[in-house]
């Protein structure tokens, strides 16, 4: 099955088609920085991340643009409530971003624009618009994009104009000829954050920073563009008027969104209480389960963010790993490396995993998929037949989709806290000396040897009281967090 990709411009699955053979032009819309970044930002940074590892594995030459939107409103407004300056703040959350994009595996883009470092590119487009009388400049220094001069403004978001009008009006002192007219440049006193133009001192709108950055790195017209589920309206529908009038070209050909984050079944917000940032998220779970979390579900379907449901998150990938331990690793005299696609294309359980992501990657799917592959790799284990290249093609599955990338035994000894998972082996609070739990075993095996029963069960006992399992095979004693 050729590649299919849900257009949110015609609302259907549709082949893919490139506009070049071969490759793919995708921008897709990053993070304001004003704040921590949040588990609804997580979604769309992990979705995009492994749509873009999938379509490099399967052969295709991707350029991927992932912007910063760095002077915004909110930007300014939260400097000013912090008492530093707008470029101060900004510079400290993209730090925290990228912290946070790392820990959850999430890869660089290609390019990653910032809109302060396209003003020219942003006010050249501008002129353009007015040129063309798509956009005009009010009386209040502004400058503003004429919706009703643009006839196919709503085909993104099936939004009427007309209706948007309906209901509006314009006040005395508005300085827009329409109420659904959008600010392209906003004018701003001297002596405050902004860049000189043709019309004054001021600063770019949001919806024109995309359109110039966008184009600048891709073209007047790209193959795909991305991005979160409250983008569609106004932010999108915006991008498609406005570059649409300015090159005279399409802009994009296909248009994806992921589906939203909601908390125990409410839509996440401030005011309810159950926001979350990825920091606070991983401070109570793996980075690597939060992104098997969200794998687990199809990009485009609301997910819910839950206590429950990450718990089950952990115990799938827990069984993922649970599949390679001791097979693959450190620990192991058997290394076995991930096969690479070519090796792989001629195995079922390959062949299926690719017809799921080529099915609009249908992660949840392929996630499904690998369980299934676990449960096979078990059994051969029990049977006493071959698992290797079973093996093998599991992990070269999840490096696909930028999981099962740690040691079994790291991953099953991370400690999570601030910063993220540690590996195990460090001293035990409420442990005298500060012993190890690895010196903890030595010490039980040694009681179990003098069959000293009863000091064996109470080691076991001590370590489960703070969070340490301990699994007997044989004379292997592995230890794991619950």
């Amino acid at each position: 099955m050729a590649l299919q990709i849900y257009n949110t411009l015609h609302r259907r699955k549709e082949p893919f088609r490139p506009i070049e053979p071969g490759k793919i032009r995708m921008y897709v819309c990053g993070i304001t920085v004003y704040d921590y970044c949040h588990i609804g930002h997580a979604r769309v940074m992990v979705c995009f991340d492994a749509i873009v590892r999938y379509l490099r594995s399967q052969g295709w030459d991707v350029t991927y643009v992932r912007n910063i939107t760095d002077i915004d409103d909110k930007i300014l407004n939260r400097a000013s409530e912090n008492g530093e300056p707008f470029d101060a703040l900004t510079a400290r959350m993209i730090d925290a971003m990228h912290a946070d994009e790392r820990a959850l595996g999430v890869l660089p883009p290609d390019i990653e624009p910032r809109a302060t470092g396209h003003i020219d590119d942003i006010l050249d487009m501008i002129g353009t618009l007015v040129d063309g009388h798509y956009a005009y400049a009010a009386d209040n220094g502004d400058v503003y994009y004429r919706v009703r001069r643009f006839p196919d403004y709503g085909k993104l978001s099936g939004k009427n104009p007309d209706e948007l009008l309906a209901g509006a009006r314009v006040d005395p002192d508005e300085a827009k000829e329409d109420p659904r007219d959008f600010a392209l440049w906003k004018s701003a006193a001297l002596g405050t954050v902004g860049w000189p133009s043709p019309w004054g001192w001021g600063r770019p709108g949001w919806h024109i920073e995309c359109s110039a950055m966008s184009t600048c790195h891709l073209g007047a017209t790209f193959d795909i563009h991305g991005g979160g589920p409250d983008l569609p309206f106004p932010h999108h529908e915006n991008e498609i008027a406005q570059s649409e009038a300015a090159t005279g070209k399409p802009y994009v050909h296909c248009w994806m969104h992921a589906g939203p984050v909601r908390v125990d079944d409410e839509k996440m917000s401030k005011s309810l209480g159950n926001f979350f940032t990825i920091r606070e998220v991983l401070e109570k779970y793996n980075p690597e389960v939060v992104r098997f979390f969200l794998l687990s579900s199809h990009y485009r379907s609301p997910i819910n963010y839950s206590e429950a449901n990450l718990r089950e998150a952990k115990a799938g990938l827990d069984g993922l790993y649970f599949a390679i331990r001791g097979k693959i690793g450190r620990d192991t005299s058997v290394a076995i490396a991930p096969f690479a696609v070519e090796e792989m294309r001629g195995n079922a359980y390959f062949q299926r995993f690719v017809q799921a992501m080529d099915d609009d990657f249908n992660t949840r799917e392929a996630i499904t998929l690998m369980q299934e592959l676990a449960g096979s790799i078990n059994h051969c284990a029990r049977a006493g037949e071959d698992w290797s290249q079973q093996v093998r093609v599991l992990v070269g599955i999840g490096a696909t989709l930028g999981i099962l990338q740690q040691d079994p035994e790291d991953y099953f000894k991370a400690c999570v806290g601030q910063g993220g998972p540690t590996a195990g082996g460090s001293a035990l609070v409420g442990f005298e000396g500060g012993l190890t739990v690895d010196q903890l075993i030595t010490e039980r095996n040694q009681a179990r040897a003098n069959r000293d029963f009863a000091r064996a069960d109470a080691i076991r006992d001590q370590l489960k009281a703070v969070g340490i399992v301990l699994e007997d095979s044989g004379k292997e004693t592995r230890w794991r967090r619950e």
